[in-house]
């Protein structure tokens, strides 16, 4: 999601929650995604993720960013959409983990912690190096619409 503001354009980003990510920032903060099976269409796929792990629902005109392979292998599909929400307002589905780790005790843990708005110089530091191809190709959608 991203919104035009007078300062230019802003990128809503998402940090995973969980004891690994809880002291960790720049470089540490994700489009919301998912994984989805061949039977799914990847657009609604990347829909339903989007609510599952910010509890927003996703609408406009979805923008394709294109693919990128991350730096462990997985490819990641994107798409963006204009849009405005209230960070405070988010609302994470949650999965349990194994901490810590090799104990055997599960805890649950939200799949987002948090949320927030970043300038895309900002968004820039915050986001995970393997997605910065994401907010170039926004920049380009945008610029050219």
């Amino acid at each position: 999601m991203y919104r035009r503001r007078q300062g230019g354009l802003e990128v809503f980003l998402v940090h995973p929650g969980g004891p690994f990510w809880a002291k960790k920032d720049l470089g540490s903060w994700s489009i919301p995604k998912g994984e989805y099976p061949d039977s799914e269409d990847p657009l609604e796929a990347a829909k339903r993720e989007f609510f599952e792990e910010t509890g927003l629902v996703p609408q406009g005109r979805f923008t394709s960013l294109g693919q990128v392979k991350q730096p462990g292998g997985k490819i990641v599909t994107a798409w963006a959409f204009e849009g405005d929400a209230d960070p405070a307002h988010l609302k994470s589905n949650t999965f349990e983990m194994e901490w810590p780790p090799r104990s055997g005790r599960g805890i649950e843990v939200p799949e987002v912690d948090r949320a927030g708005w970043f300038t895309m110089e900002a968004a820039r530091e915050k986001i995970l190096s393997g997605q910065r191809p994401f907010l170039n190709a926004l920049f380009q959608a945008v610029e050219a619409s």
